[in-house]
């Protein structure tokens, strides 16, 4: 009987310890922004900056009303019952660069940021723009290769942005969206220029999770193939073409109404899942 109880306490305690192996290896699931990086927003009046080029100004907004920031802080009046006060900080045309040096210089812009629980910032566009601008003579053989240097100077401008930022405000939850390609739907044999998004983008991804209460939103995949093409006529010609119909019809660039809709879900479903 006593050898028969010894084994016996012997094989609850292996089964306790692989137990508790198993509790440690594989935690419980739980909120992925969970941790010492996170802190949630409780408050009922939330104050709200938004930073950025023109997906932030809100350029092919039909309503003028800012595209996706007046949307993204209503998604959270609906979803929390807090009052949001925003303010729009958005320039079209700027590279990280000129926001930088718009952010130091501009004192309602400092201010605004400073205050802020949450800042949204869309950055990175122009930057690559940038790069096809520099090198428009040569754009037919350009490979992915001639944006490497670019992507990694531009990585650092982007943690310059978000450490500057962090100087005056250590505790607002930011949101640092993507970037996305306009070019697709009308020229998808171009496949350098949607690897060097996706590329860009996963930089972008690694430099902001290093962040303290700082989040990625991917956007490209929601925005790069619109949700069907449209035939539109041309301007030039009788003949008819496609085009995304996610983006504004004026310029084929920007996103349209519904386009920053979906912009401001992206950014709110982030929201939701880090203040859950």
């Amino acid at each position: 009987m006593k050898n028969f109880l010894r084994t016996f306490a012997g094989f609850l305690l292996a089964i306790l310890l692989i137990f508790c192996v198993f509790w440690l290896v594989f935690p419980k699931a739980g909120n992925r922004f969970s941790g010492e990086k996170r802190t949630v927003i409780t408050q009922k009046k939330i104050k709200y900056a938004a930073l950025g080029d023109s997906l932030t100004e809100g350029v092919g907004d039909a309503t003028t009303q800012g595209g996706f920031v007046p949307l993204f802080a209503k998604a959270i009046e609906n979803g929390t019952g807090s009052s949001v006060t925003s303010q729009n900080f958005g320039k079209a045309g700027d590279t990280s660069t000129q926001i930088y040096n718009r952010m130091l210089k501009q004192k309602k812009i400092t201010k605004g940021l400073k205050k802020a629980d949450v800042i949204t910032l869309t950055v990175g566009g122009n930057d690559l723009m940038k790069v096809l601008r520099d090198n428009v003579t040569k754009l037919s053989t350009m490979s992915e290769k001639d944006f490497v240097k670019p992507e990694a100077a531009y990585q650092k401008r982007v943690k310059k942005l978000l450490d500057t930022i962090r100087q005056d405000n250590p505790k607002a939850q930011i949101y640092v969206l993507g970037i996305y390609n306009p070019f697709y739907i009308n020229f998808p044999e171009m496949t350098v220029m949607q690897n060097v998004v996706d590329s860009w983008n996963k930089s972008t991804e690694s430099t902001v999770s290093k962040e303290k209460n700082t989040y990625f939103v991917p956007i490209n995949d929601l925005l790069y193939k619109g949700t069907g093409t449209q035939a539109v006529e041309s301007d030039s010609t009788s003949s008819e073409s496609v085009a995304n119909n996610l983006l504004y019809t004026g310029d084929h660039f920007h996103p349209n109404n519904t386009g920053y809709q979906i912009m401001a879900d992206a950014v709110y479903a982030s929201y939701k899942e880090v203040n859950r």
